[in-house]
């Protein structure tokens, strides 16, 4: 335990000197299996080696890179924008609904990229100038942001979800199955939120104008790819008609 907690603090220290994530854990398993052999370097080397190939080879993981890459195409497609479009042209009219829509708008890019760090930065730059433009208090805007990119953590397809499946070896089709329903009753909650602080601070959340009847329609039907893609992954892989690994190549083809 004492030895588990040593390598833990010189691997938080060596993120802290800005050594990039993946050097930090390679040098501190490197050295801790070292010293456990009594400092037989060759066998933590040999030990080394043999992980990276193996990890590398690890046919399961390639579903990760192949929905990050789904999400990049469907970003480099400016679908995040149509996905706040559509939620503005929803709920814009209303108090906070510009920060409400931008929860929606988190859902629908988490539902397809499967990142939060990727859905907090993309829609930090999409829906953060339409908030300071309506004048929204820095705080709910900045918080909706931060909360709602946290959605790409439940929401399939999910890289956490994935990384727990490969390590605890539980079904990742399942896990995507069972992370819809805790992801919807997140975006409710958030939502709930939003209704809750402008209530309290009608200042913090103006109204937005209305859009017209037209325009809001042409929103919603700029978005159908995004929702027919999540669809063809999701139920794919429920219906068992392919694997996440193969829904993922799916997805990236369709996608791209």
């Amino acid at each position: 335990m004492t030895i588990a907690l040593v390598g833990f603090a010189c691997l938080l220290l060596l993120c802290f000197l800005a050594l990039p994530l993946g050097y930090s854990t390679l040098i501190a398993g490197l050295v801790g299996f070292a010293y456990m052999r009594g400092w037989d370097w060759h066998a933590a080397v040999t030990m080394m080696s043999q992980q990276i190939v193996e990890i590398g080879a690890n046919y399961g993981l390639s579903v990760i890179p192949l929905f990050l890459l789904m999400g990049v195409f469907i970003h480099r497609a400016n679908i995040s924008e149509d996905l706040f479009e559509a939620s503005y042209a929803l709920l814009g009219k209303y108090r906070g609904g510009l920060a409400q829509s931008t929860v929606l708008a988190c859902a629908g890019f988490s539902a397809v990229s499967g990142s939060s760090l990727a859905t907090a930065a993309t829609m930090t730059k999409v829906a953060m100038p339409h908030m300071r433009r309506y004048h929204y208090d820095d705080a709910l805007s900045s918080g909706v942001i931060a909360a709602g990119g946290t959605l790409g953590i439940m929401i399939p397809p999910s890289v956490p979800l994935v990384i727990y499946g490969l390590v605890a070896e539980q079904d990742i089709g399942q896990l995507f199955i069972a992370g819809v329903g805790p992801g919807i009753m997140l975006v409710a909650l958030y939502m709930a939120a939003v209704v809750a602080v402008v209530w309290a601070r009608p200042g913090a959340g103006p109204a937005g104008e209305a859009v017209p009847r037209a325009k809001r329609f042409r929103a919603y039907r700029n978005v159908w790819p995004v929702i027919a893609l999540f669809v063809l992954v999701l139920g794919g892989i429920y219906f068992g008609v392919f694997t996440p690994t193969e829904a993922s190549g799916i997805g990236a083809t369709g996608a791209g």
